[in-house]
């Protein structure tokens, strides 16, 4: 039974596995913001393997990615791509709200995802501080395809539905948690999925006795069924435990060797892991999901949170995996994909990688003959309070960092610059309160480049890291640049296009200081007023993103 092998070897180095005919496959499987993860495997779909992850506060959100082989993961749409889908969320306040833990399924030819939407500024016992929802589709290889929301109301997160054989479609069983500091707990309810009307509420299992039991699934296996949660908070005392009973309201009996999977108390590169996820290959075998983080000697993590792959039992030779190659299908890349190299063809779409913070002010962004056109915002990347929506949006697009060593620059027209506070430049941002702009910004009718940062960690900054005077020399387009050259810091530069010897370190940052919340490093660009009047047009050309390399010990 699946209660009495479930002993997760969680090797999360690279893994060669048991016969000669193995494949080998790296964590993390989806590097980068990509946490919370839910993955399913759909026969239905030529063998294929299907993940979705939390998004936040990033728009298009709850990126979903498939693979054939476990190895190649390529981004096929966005599930939420449409202001239309979900509108409040361009006024959400707070970088911990936004989307939480997206469930994926997959029943009788349709795509089900459940999620919710949370208000983290909300209080703990606010009744309206969740929003949860259900979209759907039968063909997740495009973003246009996925449904409006129907929303149910349960007042928690982390929901995920789970149907009996018997069930039909619409009706389905699922499990989600209050806020553990008010009730802490695995409940379940059952949804009509077509109306959104709720049943009564039960609580089933509160976990082993750690904080925050959370994150919830439920699966059925030779007549018992089995609770898999998370406990211990999404920190360093992060871990998986399961309980099992032959009713679906309980009582749950603990696994006898809970957690059944952590890396608590060790020395691991990879820590923090847990909010776990189980599923089958066409083999049989199981395999589990989970999020994780890279902590560098220094304590910190960048790239926040994210996937890795493990099999599922006390013994891990045998596990094969083909090398099928990428999914063919779907919008976007490989999740890793370098290089990256862009010049924004006229009238062409942006990839799907493109990310923006919120729901995005349309018409600040299009793509010209000259390249990326962006219409400055007033506010800039910190905005008025470092926490809310700006009324007029913040002119800011970006992609996330994939590799622990990395090189990402972008070229920009200066020619607009010329009024007291316009500035243009890139930022590896975290969110409101914890990002690095390197720009060049008109200052009192002078032209400077300007690396400042804002963060909380490990105390409150909000300072000018370097201010250096702007060359004379250089009119005309500059290259703006950010290198991770290790684990710990980033290194910005800025040079003169064609004149790469030119080139100046404008100074360095820590990662430690992106090392919060829930969300991870994106790297992009930006045009601001910083607040005063004068509205700017500037074009960025030639993105280009080459990941060095992928620390994993």
């Amino acid at each position: 039974m699946l209660f009495e092998f479930l002993v997760i070897a969680f090797v999360l180095l690279s893994q060669a596995l048991g016969d000669k005919h193995n494949s080998t496959y790296h964590n993390p499987i989806l590097p980068g913001f990509h946490p919370d993860p839910s993955c399913i495997f759909v026969p239905d779909l030529d063998d294929t393997f299907f993940c979705a992850s939390s998004s936040f506060l990033v728009f298009p959100g709850v990126p979903i990615h498939a693979s054939r082989d476990l190895r190649t993961w390529k981004l096929i749409s966005n599930a939420l791509s449409r202001a239309e889908q979900l509108p409040i969320l361009s006024t959400v306040k707070r970088a911990t709200s936004g989307i939480w833990a997206p469930t994926l399924r997959y029943r009788k030819g349709k795509f089900y995802l459940v999620t919710t939407l949370v208000f983290d500024d909300f209080p703990k016992n606010s009744t309206t501080r969740f929003d949860n929802f259900v979209i759907t589709t039968r063909n997740p290889y495009r973003a246009d395809a996925w449904s409006q929301p129907v929303h149910f109301n349960f007042t928690g997160y982390d929901t995920s539905p789970f149907w009996d054989d018997e069930d039909d479609d619409d009706n389905v069983a699922i499990t989600g948690t209050h806020a553990w500091e008010v009730s802490p707990g695995i409940q379940k309810i059952d949804v009509n999925l077509r109306t959104g009307a709720v049943g009564k509420e039960v609580n089933i299992w509160n976990g082993t006795g750690e904080s925050a039991p959370e994150g919830p699934h439920i699966y059925r296996r030779d007549g018992y069924y089995y609770v898999l949660i998370a406990e211990g908070g999404t920190g360093h005392g992060h871990r998986v435990t399961m309980g099992r009973s032959k009713d679906i309201d309980g009582p749950y009996e603990g696994h006898p060797r809970n957690p059944v999977l952590t890396n608590v108390n060790t020395t691991s590169y990879f820590q923090n892991v847990g909010h776990a996820d189980l599923f089958q290959d066409r083999r049989g075998k199981w395999w589990a999901v989970a999020l994780a983080v890279r902590e560098g000697p220094d304590g910190s993590y960048p790239m926040g949170r994210e996937t890795v792959l493990t099999p599922v039992t006390g013994e891990a030779e045998g596990w094969h995996l083909d090398n099928l190659g990428p999914v063919q299908r779907g919008e976007g890349g490989l999740v890793d994909a370098s290089p990256v190299h862009l010049a924004f063809k006229a009238g062409s779409k942006l990839p799907p990688e493109f990310v923006y913070w919120r729901i995005p002010k349309e018409g600040n962004y299009r793509t010209t003959t000259r390249g990326l056109e962006l219409v400055s915002s007033s506010a800039n990347l910190t905005g008025a309070d470092g926490r809310s929506a700006e009324p007029k949006g913040q002119t800011f697009i970006a992609r996330r960092q994939v590799h622990s060593l990395f090189t990402f620059s972008a070229t920009f027209d200066i020619s607009s610059l010329r009024t007291h506070g316009q500035e243009v430049g890139v930022s590896v941002f975290l969110d409101q309160l914890h990002h690095y702009d390197l720009g060049i910004a008109i200052l009192n009718g002078t032209a400077q480049f300007r690396l400042r940062g804002i963060t909380t960690v490990p105390t409150f900054i909000s300072n000018d890291i370097a201010l250096v005077p702007f060359p004379i020399t250089w009119l005309g387009r500059l290259v703006f640049e950010i290198r991770a050259a290790n684990i710990t810091h980033y290194t910005f530069l800025v040079g003169p296009v064609g004149r790469p010897a030119e080139a100046r370190v404008i100074g360095y940052a820590p990662g430690l200081g992106l090392t919060w919340g829930f969300t991870g490093a994106l790297l992009g660009v930006y045009a601001t007023t910083n607040g005063e009047a004068e509205e700017f047009n500037t074009c960025v050309s030639d993105w280009k993103y080459i990941g060095a390399k992928q620390a994993i010990e």
